[in-house]
């Protein structure tokens, strides 16, 4: 899918939230920039949360509980190892009762469950974007909207 806006990118992840169910963990890969914050405060405004969605740079992770589903927004850019993770408890938040969505996975690779789904997002310009998704693991299809 390709978008051409960072509103289009947010549209994108709005209609990816209207099929994902407790327990599903995505993770986004992508460079700086590369519109990974956008594309899950579009899965935030789809799942239903109404404030601001801010990157968990310093946190590690954001929670979100006022929507349809809780959404555990990670970014795992300052971890230097999954061990890190576990020691704050927040593994226990992959796979839960809500959606996780992790930024920066290969910091700990170890610790994303087996089944997930990928989301790649590559910047083709200033705005646009090629945004593509691929099941692992198991995890369920999920068609691209069209």
């Amino acid at each position: 899918m390709i978008t051409h806006s960072p509103a289009e990118t947010r549209a994108l992840g709005a209609a990816l939230a209207r099929q994902l169910l407790p327990g599903d963990v995505l993770v986004l890969e992508g460079d700086l920039g590369a519109g990974k914050s956008e594309f899950t405060r579009g899965i935030a405004r789809g799942l239903g949360v109404e404030g601001p969605v801010a990157s968990p740079s310093f946190t590690i992770m954001n929670v979100y509980d006022e929507g349809r589903i809780p959404l555990y927004h990670f970014d795992w850019y300052r971890l230097a190892s999954s061990d890190e993770l576990y020691d704050m408890g927040l593994d226990e938040y992959l796979g839960g009762d809500g959606i996780a969505v992790i930024e920066w996975p290969m910091r700990c690779p170890d610790a994303i469950p087996a089944a997930h789904l990928r989301v790649t997002l590559t910047p083709v310009d200033d705005t646009t974007r090629d945004i593509t998704w691929a099941h692992r693991g198991g995890f369920r299809p999920i068609p691209m909207p069209s």
